[in-house]
């Protein structure tokens, strides 16, 4: 599996579905991990442990009971592969971004250096996503309020256009009423007794 080729890419898009969203960050836990780098969890998690130092908080943390029930609960195939591995005897770590590349240097084999390549790009294609679509809920937000200002405007306009056109009407039904009468003297040479 080369970098960059179509079967590589395939692999690619596989760590992406593995990517969870875990107390606001985007992890990868270590059976998966392990089953990417090409190893069994258990020598996983031994490297790792030997290796505490180099995994901080940030980097990696420890599922609680609760979260491991709620996302064993979400995913009925993780339920599966439980059983299908005999259990877990302890909770699951979660490693982020930088904590699933430091992961790879600990094992130090060349298919975990050509996998940590394609979970690098996996993390980085799941960031953009999220950046286009927090650009496109800020255009979206943005055309919200540019339709209801044109909403407000029209009202508006329309208020006024309504005001306009009833002192138009008022203004012709003035002018089509028929001339009040007015005493009107009559023509020519009038006596004063008349």
């Amino acid at each position: 599996m080369e970098v960059g080729t179509p079967e590589g890419l395939h692999f690619q898009a596989g760590i992406e579905t593995r990517i969870l969203l875990i107390r606001g960050q985007k992890v990868l836990l270590d059976a998966d991990l392990a089953y990417l780098y090409g190893v069994t969890t258990k020598r996983f998690n031994e490297q790792v442990k030997r290796n505490l130092e180099r995994f901080p908080a940030d980097f990696m943390f420890r599922l609680t009971a609760e979260e491991n029930t709620i996302l064993r609960s979400q995913n009925a195939t993780s339920n599966q592969s439980v059983k299908e591995r005999g259990g877990r005897r302890y909770l699951p770590f979660a490693f982020t971004e930088h904590g699933a590349i430091m992961a790879a240097t600990i094992l130090n084999s060349p298919r975990a250096t050509q996998v940590s390549v394609y979970v690098v790009r996996a993390f980085v294609q799941l960031r953009e996503l999220l950046v286009s679509n927090r650009e496109l809920v800020l255009r979206l937000n943005e055309l919200e309020k540019k339709a209801e200002l044109m909403a407000l405007q029209s009202e508006t306009d329309r208020r006024d256009n309504q005001e306009h056109f009833g002192k138009i009407l008022q203004t012709l039904r003035e002018l089509m009423a028929p001339p009040m009468p007015v005493n009107k003297r009559p023509i020519g040479f009038v006596t004063p007794d008349e």
